[in-house]
């Protein structure tokens, strides 16, 4: 949701035995010591939200309760990453653990290309004209005829590339795929699609390379999202913000702007999914993050969602890792939300229908991790908060990286029914994959660095 806020003062000044109990109030919040790790205990706690059912156009908005339970919940559910400039994010990564079983494991990563997807949809829908590879696969997209090399071999290898489509004669053209991307390019632009709808359009997408975590064992941490600015490489994931309207998604008088595509610069709406470029997020601009995989009316896991809305998962699952590289500078600027840059993590229901009006969960409890915020303009402190069926915020502080990239790691953990925040060395590689025990060390105390990490208790 992201709202400024000032937090109640009997909730902030609640710190860790660590603490040196000497906080100051400034403007309204607490802030104690400066610290490496802040860290939730005592998730386990069950409750109920309110999540949207319908949304209508003379601002009718319908809820249904849902409970949840279980040592992460609601926080298991998928989570949509946000932030808010002044910002550069130099890399991002997002961890669960791969599955144990076939039965378990995620889809192919090569499902989640749209090259890929072309190439299975048109053998499937004329198998009786299967291509091999080398072969030159004729098509029609969006009414006109393309061609291209056939690079799928029909049990998922494929090139990470794929050239874009050159003009073949109408005499030429072998079938008619109705596709929904329009393009597909060699560019760190990912293929283009559709707008999204009630009915839950695919978005078949081409990222610039793809991640190989073949290699991971069961039980150790893979890789399923990633963005590198300096190389161009976004895998497994879709850049959104509320812009819609502006090429992609919807506004109306009641609703005001969904979801839409962003634009390389991360400014505006765009037509079609691109990869955020190299630079700084403006003071006061929002981008969201989600996966690359489309919502649609069967998949239980985005529930209702905003008609017309540009519609993704978010990353959902008890155990996960969010890795970031990001810095903050200080621009002098004040105002409302100005020189207050943040990074937040929501469950993905709060944006798919509202992240800024009420027809959403997110007042019932639904789930809001505020990651690193400062709070006040030009502050160099960053402050950390729960906001769910008990909401809670932390004291102790992280400081602002205004000078420089820093990293840091959001873990959830099934195991200690804990989230935690934590600033990772600057050597930290955001690799395909982290060791069960990389991640337990994520957790765990700072025995070199005792009082480093702030604990806090989940009130029942």
């Amino acid at each position: 949701m992201k709202y400024s806020m000032v937090f109640a003062a009997a909730a902030a000044t609640t710190v860790s035995a660590g603490n040196t109990g000497q906080c100051n109030e400034e403007g309204g919040n607490f802030f104690c010591t400066a610290v490496k790790a802040l860290q939730y205990d005592g998730l386990n706690v069950a409750g109920t939200y309110k999540a949207v059912t319908s949304m209508t156009q003379d601002g009718g908005c319908t809820f249904a309760d849902v409970p949840f339970s279980g040592p992460i919940a609601p926080f298991d559910e998928d989570l949509s990453i946000h932030l808010r400039g002044p910002a550069t994010i130099q890399k991002l990564a997002v961890y669960t653990p791969k599955a144990n079983s076939k039965r378990d494991a995620p889809a192919p990563h090569s499902k989640r290309h749209g090259h890929q997807h072309l190439h299975k949809k048109f053998q499937h829908e004329h198998s009786h004209e299967e291509r091999a590879v080398g072969d030159t696969v004729h098509a029609k997209i969006n009414g006109q005829d393309v061609s291209w090399t056939n690079t799928w071999d029909g049990k998922g290898a494929a090139s990470p590339e794929v050239a874009a489509p050159v003009a073949a004669p109408a005499a030429q053209a072998a079938a008619d795929v109705d596709v929904a991307a329009s393009k597909f390019v060699k560019s760190e632009k990912i293929a283009s699609a559709p707008n999204a709808g009630s009915s839950g359009s695919s978005y078949p997408q081409a990222s610039p390379k793809k991640t190989d975590t073949s290699s991971v064992p069961a039980g150790d941490y893979a890789r399923i999202g990633y963005y590198d600015a300096l190389s161009g490489q976004a895998d497994g994931i879709t850049f959104l913000g509320n812009y819609g309207g502006d090429g992609s998604g919807v506004w109306d008088k009641t609703w005001g702007n969904s979801l839409s595509y962003l634009s390389e610069d991360g400014t505006k709406g765009a037509a079609s999914p691109t990869v955020l470029k190299n630079g700084l997020i403006p003071d006061a601009t929002e981008i969201a993050i989600f996966s690359d995989k489309p919502c649609t009316d069967k998949d239980a896991t985005c529930g209702y969602y905003r008609p017309g809305t540009v519609a993704y998962q978010g990353f959902k699952g008890a155990d996960k890792v969010f890795t970031f590289r990001l810095t903050m500078p200080d621009n002098g600027e004040t105002g409302w939300n100005k020189n207050m840059p943040a990074c937040w993590l929501l469950n993905g229901k709060i944006p798919r229908t509202g992240q800024y009006n009420d027809c959403s969960c997110w007042k019932s409890g639904c789930g809001e991790f505020d990651v690193i915020e400062v709070l006040a303009s030009g502050d160099t402190k960053c402050k950390s908060t729960f906001h769910y069926t008990n909401s809670i915020g932390n004291s102790d502080y992280i400081k602002r990286p205004t000078l420089g990239f820093a990293n840091y790691a959001v873990i959830f953990s099934k195991a200690h029914s804990s989230a935690s925040v934590k600033v990772l060395p600057d050597d930290f590689e955001h690799s395909v994959a982290l060791t069960s025990d990389q991640v337990e060390a994520m957790i765990a105390d700072d025995a070199k660095n005792p009082g480093s990490v702030s604990k806090m208790a989940i009130p029942v």
